[in-house]
């Protein structure tokens, strides 16, 4: 099949495009600067960027779309619509007949955070074209290359003290890179799948205070002072992992905000459709801080 990976340059892209090609897919990567990208052999490289509102797209199957806007700051959710309505209008000249999506966990019974609405008014876009939609909605995916991870890596090495909100008991079902991977490719080899929506995570359901914890003891061999208190505002909240963290505040911001909502799959379909042995947590914490000290480390002469 032939199959167009938008935000190919990313987290999730970038563990994608390979996944594809071993899969025996004839992989086209969409960047919006071809020239920083080095790809693994085969794949076809195109120039594309999804706020060009005459965005035209390759003659393809399927596409991934894996593109979000938080760095965008306060106008992340405007470009995050632009964007999705820009790609589905080239899609759907293009003639593309399925799209899958990477949204995000959360029940519309409560109130999401301006991120999560964001993921999710993106996800009914794209199911306004003629594709059909397979959406997968995650938690925090656990790898060396993702915001979140990144955030509670380093507050978990850096801070023996942390004076959090009340979101740190709020439980989630972290997802490990690999596992996400093994699911947006799986569902494009079931036919069934287009134009459903299912839930996807890990075998463990933890609270960000246990997640951080757990992470911390790895890191430095002992648990942080963890002091929930009621208020304290994203805006507070971001600027403070600003001081601690590399995460930019623009990215910051919305994550935090979103850490209020409970975010756990309740809805097991794809588990028979796609069977994915999921890695528990702690696995997934060792892979991943593994990967990112070998990114950390300096290359080796010969």
């Amino acid at each position: 099949m032939r199959v167009l990976v938008t935000g190919a340059t990313g987290f999730v892209g970038g563990h994608l495009v390979p996944a594809l090609l071993e899969r025996g897919h004839e992989v086209v990567a969409m960047t919006r600067d071809p020239d920083s990208y080095d790809p693994p052999t085969g794949v076809e490289v195109v120039q594309g960027d999804v706020l060009d509102e005459d965005l035209t797209l390759p003659a393809v199957d399927a596409a991934y779309y894996l593109v979000h806007s938080m760095q965008a700051g306060e106008d992340f959710r405007e470009q995050d619509r632009r964007g999705a309505r820009n790609f589905l209008r080239a899609a759907d000249e293009a003639g593309i007949e399925r799209i899958v999506y990477l949204g995000g966990l959360g029940s519309e019974a409560e109130e999401l955070s301006e991120h999560l609405e964001s993921r999710r008014e993106v996800e009914h876009i794209l199911g306004e074209g003629e594709a059909e939609l397979t959406a997968l909605r995650a938690a925090i995916v656990v790898g060396a290359g993702s915001a979140s991870f990144r955030i509670i890596r380093q507050l978990a090495a850096r801070l023996p003290v942390m004076i959090t909100p009340s979101w740190v008991r709020t439980e989630c079902q972290p997802i490990y890179v690999d596992d996400v991977i093994e699911y947006l490719v799986g569902v494009l080899d079931a036919p069934e799948t287009a134009g459903e929506t299912y839930e996807i995570g890990g075998p463990d359901v933890l609270t960000y205070q246990e997640i951080l914890t757990t992470t911390a003891e790895r890191l430095v061999g002992r648990p942080p002072l963890i002091v929930p208190v009621p208020v304290l505002s994203p805006g507070l909240s971001a600027r403070w992992l600003g001081l601690v963290t590399d995460v930019p505040v623009s990215v910051a911001k919305p994550l935090v905000d979103g850490l209020k909502n409970r975010v756990v799959v309740t809805d097991h379909r794809i588990e028979e459709i796609v069977p994915v042995e999921g890695t528990p947590f702690e696995e997934a914490l060792e892979l991943a801080l593994g990967a990112a000290e070998r990114e950390r480390a300096p290359p080796v002469e010969a």
